[in-house]
């Protein structure tokens, strides 16, 4: 089978690692793919947006699956079009993908079937969103409505604060028409954790939990970005708290738009705040989490693509994993200045030594090959990730393959991973 991954990013990277690694796999492409992903899969000129390009590509060069990465193609109804033109795809509808592309859509869909969430409410103009604003007590979040890159929640601890992301959302629109509503929700306090299962619209199989890490520094400090670093499992999802998110969240979430006639099949990823009371929803994204993936797939022993085509094929019923019982560590290292400006094109050193450790993997996310050097191309450049005989043995071998890697600007947590430590 010749397979097409969408994407460019360290999911997109890790996702074609692990799809690799299946006997049913004779060749893997990647669109638009980055230098990392270059060295074990042929890259396409195609962008990931560019669905029509994506269609040309796969009906021209036989492609019996595509599985997609981000959510900006779910959202353009990538997987719709795909079907329509008899192209195998792995992923949710358009509509179903509104699940992650309109938080407003979620939280009334959570509300309205009394799934676990935070108290909201709705504003379509930043007046409203202000007069709510001032009547508010304690910490609260602003969230835009569509989608922001993963930086469109802002933690408020004051009423200043919330005002100036209501502006910078709906009147400065910093994030586009993704701004035209906000969110303001209640702050739920406890910690966080990341569950992803795969569906095919009416039986789920859960993957191994992991913890994501959004904030740029250490101690969740600082602005939200796409995902500093993340661990699996995460010891806070035992046997009974996976569940209960099971019972309580991801089933009568499928069910809710069943009943309103959305089968949703693909990767359903719930971002989930656990405390004393139990779990609830902070965000579902429609697609494999990241950089959860990436601490995520070093820990399945099964065939990756017989869990995808189990989905496409309503088998999920039928479908059991194997799992490494050893934890993994995935931490981000990002350009300077990320989430704000950066700059790129500094090349990067000490990859070649990484190759050579046993459970080491480094996947590239920001990267490009130029001149035979790996420079530099985005905010969060690579994930170097380790397998470990447990946590703490996990922690330590990451860190001590990242000071093995150095390039300008580069900046990374020191704390990933810490919170399992607590724990043990």
């Amino acid at each position: 089978m010749r397979v097409l991954v969408v994407g460019s990013g360290g999911r997109e990277h890790a996702l074609v690692w692990k799809i690799r690694q299946s006997t049913l796999v004779d060749k893997v492409f990647c669109a638009p793919g980055n230098g990392g992903i270059s060295q074990i899969a042929e890259c396409v000129g195609i962008k990931a947006d560019n669905i029509t390009g994506l269609i040309e590509f796969a009906t021209k060069n036989k492609i019996g699956l595509t599985v997609v990465g981000p959510e900006v193609p779910l959202s353009d109804g990538i997987v719709d079009r795909f079907s329509v033109n008899g192209l195998r795809i792995f992923g949710p509808s358009k509509v179903a993908a509104r699940l992650e592309s309109s938080k407003v859509f979620m939280k009334e869909l959570a509300k309205k079937y009394n799934i676990p969430t935070a108290k909201f409410e709705v504003f379509a103009d930043s007046a409203g969103a202000k007069k709510y604003i001032k009547g508010l007590k304690g910490k609260f979040v602003v969230k835009a409505d569509g989608l922001a890159a993963g930086k469109g929640v802002v933690v408020c601890s004051s009423k200043d604060e919330g005002f100036a992301a209501v502006e910078a959302m709906m009147e400065r629109k910093i994030f586009g028409e993704a701004g035209n509503k906000v969110i303001i929700e209640e702050c739920l306090e406890g910690e966080e954790a990341s569950i992803i299962v795969v569906t095919d619209g009416k039986d789920v199989v859960p993957l191994a939990s992991a913890q994501d890490h959004k904030r740029i520094f250490d101690g969740d400090k600082g602005p939200n970005t796409g995902g500093m670093g993340a661990y699996s499992p995460a010891p806070i999802v035992s046997p009974d708290m996976m569940n209960t998110v099971m019972k309580d969240i991801i089933r009568p979430t499928i069910d809710a738009l069943g009943k309103e006639g959305v089968r949703y099949t693909g990767a359903l990823y719930a971002g989930l705040m656990v405390d004393e009371a139990g779990p609830k929803v902070l965000e579902f994204n429609c697609r494999f989490g990241d950089p959860e993936t990436q601490a995520i797939l070093p820990r399945l022993n099964s065939d990756f693509i017989g869990l995808i085509e189990a989905s496409i094929d309503d088998e999920i019923d039928i479908t059991s994993l194997e799992w490494d019982q050893r934890p993994c560590v995935s931490v981000v290292l990002s350009s300077g200045g990320y989430p704000g400006e950066y700059k790129t094109g500094f090349e990067i050193e000490g990859l070649d030594a990484l190759e050579k450790i046993k459970d080491v993997y480094v996947f590239h996310a920001g990267t490009k090959v130029a001149d035979g050097k790996v420079l530099t191309s985005g905010g969060r450049v690579l994930n170097v990730t380790a397998l470990g005989s447990d946590i703490k043995d996990a922690i330590d071998r990451c860190y001590n393959a990242i000071n093995l890697i150095e390039f300008e600007g580069m900046h990374f947590r020191r704390d990933i991973g810490y919170g399992a430590l607590k724990r043990r």
